[in-house]
């Protein structure tokens, strides 16, 4: 994979990542705080685009998947961090590392053709 396909992929991921999250975050303040439904209805429609999102990647279902939960991992910690005020823990971060080095491996590591 050639460096602008990377970042671009990445892009993806990071977006489909604040689709998922933000999404799934708004339909919580709708359902388990009692904000307007109207909120509910935005999550519902970015959770579609989340759904959306990882077609745009250069590679399989499976393989797309499988790395994209590195990166939900990753920004579920940073999601914690700066919207809901919980600072992760050395062992948050340690972690998250892990799971970024899969995402390497999985997704963008060399392969023969």
């Amino acid at each position: 994979m050639h460096g602008l396909t990377i970042l671009q992929s990445l892009f993806f991921f990071i977006l489909a990542g604040f689709c998922e999250i933000g999404g799934g975050y708004l339909i919580w303040q709708w359902l388990r705080q009692g904000k307007s439904a109207w909120l509910g209805l935005a999550g519902a429609i970015i959770l579609f685009l989340y759904g959306v999102i990882p077609t745009l990647q250069p590679a399989h279902f499976g393989r797309v998947y499988a790395a994209y939960g590195g990166i939900f991992i990753a920004l579920s910690i940073f999601w914690g961090w700066k919207i809901d005020h919980v600072r992760p823990d050395r062992f948050d971060l340690i972690g998250g590392a892990i799971a970024l080095a899969g995402v390497l491996v999985i997704m963008y590591w060399p392969r023969p053709s």
